[in-house]
C-alpha cells in the first residue's frame, strides 16, 4: 500500500488486495494469534456501528492486542468542541494503531496526515468504507471461486452508500459488469461512473428491480436506504421501500448466485430470504472479522504464517 494507513480502498493494488484476502483465509482457519501482544488499538467512532466496531475489537482481542476508545461522540471532549486534530493527537499518546469511523467525508484522510499512527478508516460520511470492501472482496472469492468476470447487481442507495462506492474500485481490478438499481433521487453519482469509464469497467443502469436483471447475477449486493443521510424526511419515506427482495424472485436465478448486504437491513430484503441458501449476508459479516485482522496486520507491518 501507499501508506501505512489505510483510508481509501484506492490505495491498494491488485497485488495488495490479493495478499490481504490470501492473509484473511490464513486467519479464518486460525483466529487466535497472538501477533499483537503488547499493542493498543483505539476505536474512535465519532458514527454509530454495530458489527463494524465489534469486528474490529474482537479482532484485535483474537490478535493478543487491547483496545481503547468510545462508541459515543457525545461522551468525550469532542462535546466540548474539542477539534478532531487535538482528539487524534491526544489518543495517538497512548496506542499504536487507531480505527475511526466519522461522518465526515475526508475525516480519516485528515486523521491519517496530522498523526504518524496508523489510521484504518471504519467509515467516513457517504465517501470510503475500505475494510468493508476487504471483506466483500473475501466474501466474493470465496463464494464464486475467484473475483474476475463477474456481474454485480446493486440495489437501493447507491448516491450515499459508501460500501459501493469502495467496492466499485476494488473490483476495477478484476474485469466487473455492474448492473446499479436504483430510485433517480439515489442513483449512482457521476464520479463512481466516470470512474467505471475512466477504466473501461460495463454497467447498466435501472430504476426498475426486476427477475430478469437478477437471472443474470453472480453477485446481488443489497444495500439500506440510510436514513441518517437524509435532510429531507419526505424524500426518505418516499423511497425508503422502493426495493424489496423477496424469495419467489430468486426461483431463476444462477446456482452460484449469492446474496450480500453490507447490513443492518430494513426492510429491503425479505425475511423468507434468510433461508436460501443463496443468502449470505451473515456470513458476509462473519468474514468481517478475517479481513480486518488481516488488515491490522497489514497496516501494522506483521507479517501472517500459515
Amino acid at each position: 500500500m501507499k501508506s501505512k494507513s489505510l483510508v481509501s480502498i484506492d490505495q491498494c493494488t491488485k497485488e495488495d488486495i490479493l495478499r490481504i484476502l490470501d492473509n484473511a483465509r490464513k486467519f479464518e482457519a486460525n483466529p487466535n494469534r497472538k501477533v499483537l501482544e503488547g499493542k493498543v488499538a483505539a476505536t474512535l467512532f465519532f458514527e454509530p456501528s454495530t458489527r463494524t466496531r465489534l469486528s474490529f475489537e474482537t479482532a484485535v482481542n483474537r490478535l493478543g492486542g487491547r483496545v481503547v476508545g468510545f462508541s459515543d461522540a457525545s461522551t468525550t471532549s469532542s462535546s466540548k468542541g474539542e477539534t478532531l486534530k487535538d482528539t487524534i493527537l491526544m489518543v495517538s499518546n497512548y496506542v499504536d494503531l487507531i480505527i475511526m469511523r466519522h461522518h465526515l467525508e475526508g475525516a480519516a484522510r485528515y486523521a491519517s496526515e496530522v498523526t504518524n499512527i496508523p489510521i484504518i478508516n471504519a467509515g467516513d460520511g457517504a465517501n470510503q468504507h475500505p475494510s468493508q470492501t476487504m471483506l466483500d472482496l473475501y466474501s466474493i472469492q470465496k463464494t464464486q471461486g475467484k473475483l474476475t468476470d463477474l456481474t454485480i447487481t446493486m440495489v437501493g442507495d447507491l448516491k450515499y452508500g459508501r460500501t459501493v462506492h469502495s467496492l466499485i474500485v476494488g473490483m476495477s481490478h478484476f474485469n466487473p459488469t455492474f448492473n446499479f438499481i436504483a430510485p433517480n433521487e439515489l442513483r449512482m453519482p457521476d464520479e463512481q461512473k466516470n470512474f467505471c469509464d475512466k477504466h473501461g469497467i460495463k454497467y447498466n443502469e435501472y430504476t426498475e428491480f426486476t427477475e430478469e436483471i437478477i437471472n443474470q447475477t453472480d453477485i446481488l449486493y443489497m444495500t439500506r436506504v440510510q436514513r441518517e443521510r437524509f435532510t429531507d424526511l419526505e424524500e426518505y419515506e418516499r423511497v425508503k421501500n422502493v426495493y424489496i427482495l423477496k424469495n419467489d424472485m430468486l426461483k431463476n436465478s444462477r446456482e452460484n448466485l449469492r446474496i450480500l448486504h453490507p447490513l443492518p437491513r430494513v426492510n429491503e430484503i425479505a425475511y423468507d430470504v434468510d433461508d436460501n441458501p443463496k443468502a449470505y449476508y451473515i456470513q458476509q459479516a462473519r468474514n468481517g472479522l478475517f479481513a480486518r485482522q488481516a488488515i491490522i496486520c497489514e497496516v501494522l507491518g506483521i507479517p501472517v504464517e500459515e
